[in-house]
């Protein structure tokens, strides 16, 4: 049985990275277009704050007190934000590794957020699975196949010249090979 080409297993890696990244689109852009129902005081936000302290645990739930309900608002702008940035990255293959790094860190951050960071139930829900599809565009190049990053990181073809040199040798003074 013949193995397919690397081209072929691009294709699909590409094609893993445009769904990933409309996902992604899908979940941010409403933030921004619906505004007042994601941002605090009133939004969603607040209301997933309130849930994530109380279920949360240990330096994480301390963290999600001290730092993050004292500065909602701009947790919320990086949460929306985040996730059409990393929507773009991914849909487009530009910076497709940042990308899926970012795409990895904001659903651990919402699953450990709902206490469900060490739980099944947590890891089969859509955040375990943009953590694993993200993951494919942090760990393998998806980007160079049908993304930009494939016009940034193609290396620059360089025509180097031969030039012929003549070394003077002096001339041999007699046979060389033994009698």
């Amino acid at each position: 049985m013949k193995l397919p080409s690397s081209r072929v297993y691009g294709g699909w890696l590409a094609l893993a990275r445009f769904l990933t990244g409309g996902i992604w689109l899908v979940h941010g852009v409403p933030k921004f277009l619906n505004s007042a129902q994601f941002m605090p005081p009133d939004g969603a936000f607040a209301t997933y704050l309130q849930n994530g302290i109380v279920k949360a645990t240990g330096p994480y739930h301390d963290f999600l007190v001290n730092t993050v309900a004292p500065n909602a608002a701009l947790f919320a702008e990086l949460v929306r934000f985040g996730e059409v940035c990393v929507g773009i990255s991914l849909l487009l293959g530009l910076f497709s590794r940042v990308g899926g790094f970012v795409g990895i860190l904001l659903p651990l951050n919402y699953l450990a957020a709902r206490g469900a960071l060490a739980t099944l139930n947590g890891w089969s829900s859509i955040d375990g699975c943009l953590v694993l599809l993200s993951a494919l565009s942090f760990v393998l190049p998806t980007g160079r196949i049908a993304g930009l990053d494939a016009l940034m990181l193609r290396p620059s073809v360089r025509r180097t010249t031969v030039v012929a040199e003549i070394v003077p040798e002096r001339p041999l003074d007699g046979p060389t090979a033994p009698p």
